[in-house]
């Protein structure tokens, strides 16, 4: 017990010492010199015991407000070659399908989209407009097979898809506009197409044919 009152009456008489003390006050001279060393030739490596000055501080490096951006870089030629040959290939694409005849393996694909043409169709009258420009592909496409050496036997099924075409065609537009002119004259049109194929067709070819063209007839006399 007499230890720890020792250490208790030693503890008190520092406390009573403390305002006696100096407090802060200009930093030791070596420690300066020190402070200033390490800030110019790298970081602090011990701590500061002394309060910092700004004359201790090195000086700032001027920088700019606003750093420079950096101009955009210009597309690779390879990535624009690559682009302009993917548009040339897709013009191609189309350009082949659209004149693609039937047994082509693009021509599905162009049956497919003109059938899309005829249900985005706005209105009756288009559909039956869209559908009579079907007509006229196929009678391209059945003088197309006739001029070719394995065209046979899809000749007779382009011209029952051409009157298909053509009849439902005519039966929109009719209850579009009833006297529309642009019957007529597709009439006329496909008789010019159709009658010169009359010589160059088979006899079950020839038949359909020839009732096709009776049909035409009928839509370019006066009614």
């Amino acid at each position: 017990m007499g230890r720890a009152r020792e250490r208790r009456e030693r503890v008190l008489e520092h406390l009573t010492d403390l305002p006696r003390l100096p407090l802060g006050g200009a930093p030791d001279p070596a420690f300066r010199d020190r402070l200033r060393a390490e800030l110019v030739t790298g970081p602090i490596t011990g701590p500061i015991t002394g309060p910092i000055t700004d004359e201790l501080l090195p000086e700032r490096s001027a920088r700019p407000r606003h750093a420079h951006r950096r101009p955009a870089r210009p597309r690779p030629l390879l990535s624009q070659l690559a682009a302009f040959g993917l548009a040339a290939a897709m013009m191609v694409a189309s350009f082949a399908t659209y004149q693609a005849v039937p047994g082509d393996s693009l021509y599905p694909l162009k049956r497919a989209a003109e059938s899309a043409l005829v249900g985005l169709s706005t209105n009756e009258a288009a559909r039956g407009e869209r559908e009579l420009r079907s007509a006229k592909a196929r009678a391209e496409e059945v003088a197309s097979l006739l001029g070719s050496s394995n065209g046979g036997p899809l000749v007779g099924r382009t011209l029952k898809d051409m009157e298909e075409s053509t009849r439902a065609g005519i039966s929109r537009l009719r209850r579009a506009e009833p006297r529309s002119p642009k019957i007529k004259k597709f009439a006329r049109h496909q008789q010019e197409v159709v009658a010169p194929m009359l010589q160059q067709l088979k006899r079950d070819q020839l038949a359909q044919a020839e009732g096709y063209l009776d049909y035409i007839k009928g839509l370019v006399a006066p009614g």
